[in-house]
């Protein structure tokens, strides 16, 4: 899904492109009818079971804009059986839609499953993705040089140019199977020596890509392949590597190896990782920035596992050893001891981008007021009380202020609206989106708006928020003033049924707007790497089990992807969570992101501090970085319900004490805008949600 902000690169309006169509007489298109979606649907389901059948169901779709989308969907499901002739004659009617390019990048990897090389020089395009490039180099070595009088028989093969043809691909740490005969032959023609082998080997290895590590180092030279095995050894099992360390050579390779294979056991046994660094530090002769990173990571792993030393490690760590990620968990591990003399200290030697972080102004007026400093403290939470962000709102309330939301508007515009809907790439994305194909609407949305200006992207984002495809505000309004179109990026979906399902199941509407804004950012069909899927990002297992305990019906796992199912699911099961967690609406988001198992372990460990020192002590950051999100935007939807906002030091209950839901009694929070620069809320971008085929893995030290 592309995200769009202004543009890197000055390119012509689509809105003074489209306002001069306008001007010359091209009326927009009228809105295609219920009917001809209706027709499209069926006819694109026939053709993406191949053949012509889709033709009769089709007849009155000529015009239509997603008419192209059929043709190119049977001709792809027939790949297999076809002959050049039908896939040229697409492309010339077709040439610049995105159906056509993906045409001939499939056909190009049928013809190089066929191995068809001529057909598919004859229609390959540089910049189609690293297996198409490297199926294009196989092409060139599969050529046969004509014989001749001097050379005698033909001869296979064309020789490689490493500059030319290997070096891009060459700096990549992990590359497709396509590329396996072309690296193959770069070695056999002696273009990958020694060094071009150690330096994608190093690349593999930051990339913790062991893999490629080991297929690399056996064409290495000399005693050199067992030395990279040590290096991919170190990657995929730290722990044996670690142990069979002071058994290898004191060479540079091997010491890489080791280090590597005590940051990462330090990551998962930071104990065991200490045992290992004392026996291995008198046998090899480690650099100064080989100890300063397994000083680094020892520290650090220490501390998010909270050992009773963490503090003192991580306070003398030599200033070369020091990182953004252990100068932080200094400051945690000072909270997690509510040591705020620590605290104090830890937080003045961040570095200047880091104390401008809202979370460390937060905890050093918290600090400053432990330690009977309240003047200082009121002086720093001030600011920071403007801000509406998870710290800025818990300043509010401290001070018992209003909270700072200043929304800004998008006035229509009836005419360049017009003129822009006269796009025709426009058109394709949104009828895309109309008739259930998302993830095609996003890429002609990222086609049709590529290099567009700000105004123009203003447009297009509120055209698609009344069309209900909602993920476009979230992915565009995403840094400075455009953080204030609220209305966009905050969206109320009533037909999506989330208020009266949240209500049924017992729980905040606002906090459930929250949770499904935090895990989706309102793409329906959003799919992690861990198979969660739909709006509020449930696993397949997870959904049946809730729909057995709940007495719902269950269509399987697809099902997930209709909003409608995915809501009520969803809310299900955040009831179910509260309900473990004595109704704490904070504690249960922890759990829906990182796991009730895991929390509960971290709630045993640490269970007596404050709500704030126990998200701060969280030792996954995208777990602290989700409840803190999850919270603010359930005070930014109760706001967009309310028009004030239940405080979010009532949501915060301290552990163990019940969670009483908001009810009319409840005192609420007013709402005001205090001055327009305090107004711009800092940059969402480490709050929006991947992409909906991406993922993020919980990592407890970055």
């Amino acid at each position: 899904m592309p995200v769009h902000a202004a543009p890197r690169r000055l390119a012509p309006s689509l809105l003074a492109l489209a306002a001069g169509l306008l001007l010359a007489g091209f009326a927009h298109a009228a809105e295609p009818t219920d009917a001809q979606r209706a027709a499209f649907k069926q006819a694109y389901a026939t053709a993406q079971q191949g053949g012509d059948a889709w033709r009769a169901q089709a007849q009155n779709l000529a015009d239509y804009p997603l008419y192209p989308y059929l043709e190119a969907a049977a001709l792809t499901h027939d790949l297999r059986q076809l002959d050049r002739a039908p896939v040229d004659a697409y492309l010339k009617r077709y040439p610049d839609l995105i159906p056509a390019s993906d045409l001939r990048r499939d056909y190009l990897l049928e013809l190089a499953r066929r191995k068809d090389w001529t057909t598919f020089q004859s229609l390959y395009q540089p910049g189609l993705g690293d297996a198409l490039t490297c199926d294009a180099l196989q092409a060139r070595l599969a050529q046969t040089q004509p014989a001749s009088a001097q050379s005698g028989p033909s001869t296979q093969g064309a020789a490689l140019d490493f500059q030319r043809d290997l070096a891009t691909l060459w700096n990549k740490p992990n590359l497709p199977n396509a590329c396996d005969p072309v690296i193959a032959a770069a070695h056999d023609q002696g273009l990958l020596t020694a060094q071009r082998l150690w330096d994608r080997i190093d690349r593999a290895a930051d990339a913790s890509q062991a893999g490629t590590v080991a297929a690399l180092a056996a064409w290495l030279p000399g005693d050199d392949p067992q030395a990279g095995q040590r290096i991919a050894m170190a990657l995929r099992d730290p722990g044996g590597a670690a142990a069979k360390a002071g058994t290898w050579p004191d060479t540079p390779r091997s010491r890489q190896a080791a280090m590597l294979a005590l940051e990462r056991l330090a990551r998962r046994q930071s104990s065991v990782a200490d045992s290992h660094w004392e026996q291995l530090r008198g046998h090899f002769k480690f650099t100064q920035e080989q100890q300063r990173r397994i000083l680094s990571a020892l520290a650090l792993f220490h501390a998010t596992d909270f050992n009773d030393d963490a503090l003192q490690r991580l306070a003398s760590l030599p200033p070369p050893a020091q990182t953004d990620a252990t100068r932080e968990w200094r400051v945690r591990v000072a909270l997690e001891q509510q040591n705020w003399q620590a605290a104090l200290s830890a937080i003045d030697a961040l570095t200047p981008e880091q104390k401008q972080d809202g979370e460390w102004r937060w905890f050093r007026a918290r600090a400053l007021t432990a330690l009977g400093r309240d003047d200082e403290a009121r002086k720093l939470l001030a600011p920071l009380s403007e801000e509406p962000t998870f710290f800025g709102f818990m300043a509010a309330d401290e001070l018992d202020v209003p909270y700072s939301i200043c929304p800004l508007t998008l006035p229509p515009d009836p005419p360049r609206e017009q003129a822009l809907l006269a796009h025709a790439g426009l058109q394709r994305a949104f009828e895309l989106y109309a008739v259930g194909l998302p993830r095609q609407a996003r890429r002609e949305w990222g086609k049709a708006l590529d290099g567009a200006d700000t105004a123009t992207l203003k447009l297009a984002v509120d055209l698609a928020y009344r069309r209900g495809w909602y993920d476009r505000a979230v992915f565009t309004f995403n840094k400075g003033e455009a953080l204030r179109y609220y209305e966009q990026r905050f969206p109320l979906a009533s037909q999506d049924g989330l208020v009266p399902q949240a209500e049924e199941a017992g729980i905040d509407p606002s906090w459930a707007y929250a949770i499904l804004r935090a895990e989706s950012a309102w793409a329906a069909d959003a799919r992690s790497g861990a198979n969660a899927r739909g709006l509020m990002q449930l696993l397949p297992d997870t959904a049946a089990m809730v729909a057995r305990r709940n007495g719902l019906n269950w269509a399987g796992a697809d099902s997930l992807y209709d909003p409608v199912t995915n809501i009520v699911l969803g809310t299900r099961y955040l009831a179910q969570m509260a309900e473990r967690f004595n109704g704490a609406p904070w504690l249960a988001s922890a759990a829906y992101n990182a796991g009730p198992a895991r929390l509960d372990q971290w709630l045993a460990a640490r269970g007596t501090l404050p709500p704030d020192l126990f998200v701060a002590s969280m030792p996954f950051k995208e777990t602290r970085e989700y409840v803190a999100r999850v919270m603010s935007f359930a005070v930014i939807y109760d706001w967009r319900l309310n028009g004030n906002a239940t405080p979010l030091a009532s949501r915060l209950t301290a552990i163990g004490q019940a969670y009483a839901l908001p009810d009319r009694n409840t005192p609420r929070r007013p709402v005001s805008c205090p001055a327009p620069a305090a107004a711009v809320a800092p940059a969402e971008a480490a709050t929006v949600p991947a992409p909906p085929a991406g993922d993020a893995t919980n990592s407890p030290s970055q």
